[in-house]
């Protein structure tokens, strides 16, 4: 049977709103340039504020493009339907986001020595910022009770599969110094020393006023007024706002405030099982 909803490329769930076959086609087949920038992340982990950051760092903290552009065209999604009508257009360094594992990347990544920038975040945190997402999205399916989502998530049953998959996929590569990792958390700690150290992974440089400039609109609660970031441009019948904003809280632990200890200890023992020996570590372990 169908799913009215999905596409499920190569096991994975993508939403048919931002997704078809054609999209995904281009995407296999997408000529990446050594010049090229990706953003790679699992859903809810930063996505948005690392379309907001890297224009800025690559730009010199010029602030006109991410007040007048929307994130989504200056920064594509690579498998997306909208990314064909973009990329085209943008000129080097390109930047684009992708959610997609590692092995599922197109073959011309690994041969071109472009570079990525991976954000990670709390899964617990992640599991929130999902649930609410699933709330307001029309083209998601309904979540059910947190729990039941909870489950879902832990089994890969939701978009991009397994969170665990993901970023185990995008520890275990051969891309050397070409990959960066940050996560959510150290962008929450220490936003200004996160973009000192990405603007060395880019061999960039910036003025301490620029840099000053770039920090404080990329602060969460500033970005969130950024009609060009906040997805209000996004008619209310698909994203309704009025159940969870798209931007919703911007913070570290909110999981706190929604897993039983119960809920808690479950999720943990599958998150740590399925991570036994990768040698990933997390600030928030």
């Amino acid at each position: 049977m169908e799913d009215k909803k999905y596409l499920i490329y190569h096991g994975l769930k993508c939403p048919k709103e931002n997704h078809t076959l054609e999209s995904l086609k281009y995407f296999e087949n997408f000529q990446i340039d050594v010049l090229d920038l990706f953003c790679i992340s699992y859903p809810k982990s930063g996505t948005t504020w690392m379309q907001e950051i890297i224009p800025l760092l690559l730009n010199g903290g010029d602030l006109t493009p991410v007040e007048s552009i929307p994130n989504w065209e200056r920064v594509p999604w690579l498998e997306e339907t909208r990314a064909v009508l973009f990329l085209d257009k943008l000129s080097a360094p390109r930047t684009m986001v992708s959610h997609m594992p590692y092995p599922l990347m197109p073959p011309t990544f690994s041969s071109s020595k472009a570079k990525a920038i991976y954000i990670a975040r709390n899964p617990k945190d992640v599991l929130v910022s999902s649930f609410y997402f699933h709330q307001m999205a029309s083209f998601l399916d309904d979540p059910g009770t947190f729990e039941e989502f909870m489950d879902k998530f832990l089994a890969g049953q939701v978009l991009f599969g397994k969170w665990t998959d993901h970023v185990k996929s995008w520890r275990n590569t051969d891309l050397g110094d070409r990959i960066f990792y940050i996560t959510y958390e150290e962008l929450i700690q220490d936003l200004r020393g996160a973009l000192e150290r990405m603007l060395r992974f880019l061999g960039r440089q910036m003025s301490e006023e620029a840099l000053d400039r770039v920090t404080e609109h990329c602060l969460f609660k500033n970005m969130k007024k950024n009609n060009m970031s906040n997805y209000s441009l996004v008619p209310q019948e698909v994203m309704d706002s009025s159940k969870s904003h798209f931007l919703r809280k911007g913070i570290a632990g909110d999981w706190k405030n929604h897993f039983s200890p119960e809920l808690e200890d479950k999720f943990n023992a599958v998150i740590q099982k399925e991570l036994e020996g990768s040698g990933i570590n997390f600030p928030w372990d």
